[in-house]
């Protein structure tokens, strides 16, 4: 996969101000976080998304946003893959991932959702598990037993400083990818 770059990067989150700050919507996050570093302001509406096109690390990339809410965000990959003629492997994903501890950043060429119902639903849109995705721990050491209640809340005030920090270092594996390419960007930033 390293000789194949990212051209499209989704972010995954659930739209609204109400989930603006949720720990299942550090996709979106980072996404905007991206966007401000290409000192993008113009997004626009397709695709059932929120897109922009920017340019990092020299690559020509749209960032994208879904509407659809988490569960349902294949239904913008799809309509993306049709539109742009898009490869299984020309996307990344980032989300969160609620079995990594906090902070915790790891990056996969391949493999099964993990129970995260986003990343499912674009596995099934794209007929393909060969999606690169970024991962963001969110996981606590305790955690309530109604995991939906724990990921639709928003991160503690006290908490903040780390997932400002979590959301940069995820922006750097993202320009990591694309300068260096997949296997170096795993080397640096799995742990």
């Amino acid at each position: 996969m390293d000789s194949i770059f990212p051209r499209v990067i989704v972010g995954l989150g659930n739209p609204g101000e109400r989930y603006a700050n949720n720990r299942h919507n550090v996709g979106f996050m980072v996404v905007d976080a991206l966007a401000r570093e290409a000192r993008t302001r113009s997004w626009s509406m397709e695709c059932l998304a929120r897109t922009c096109l920017v340019s990092i690390e020299g690559k020509p990339l749209m960032l994208v946003k879904p509407l659809t809410f988490m569960n349902r965000s294949g239904e913008t990959v799809r309509q993306l893959q049709w539109k742009y003629r898009m490869e299984p492997q020309e996307l990344l994903v980032v989300l969160d991932d609620l079995s990594l501890p906090f902070g915790r950043l790891r990056i996969r060429e391949r493999g099964t959702a993990g129970g995260h119902h986003g990343l499912e639903s674009i596995i099934e849109a794209m007929a393909s598990s060969e999606i690169l995705r970024l991962r963001l721990g969110i996981g606590e050491d305790s955690m309530p037993p109604e995991k939906v209640e724990f990921v639709l809340s928003d991160f503690p005030a006290e908490r903040q400083a780390e997932v400002s920090d979590m959301i940069a270092r995820a922006s750097d594996a993202v320009k990591t990818i694309l300068r260096d390419g997949v296997s170096k960007a795993m080397a640096a930033f799995n742990a």
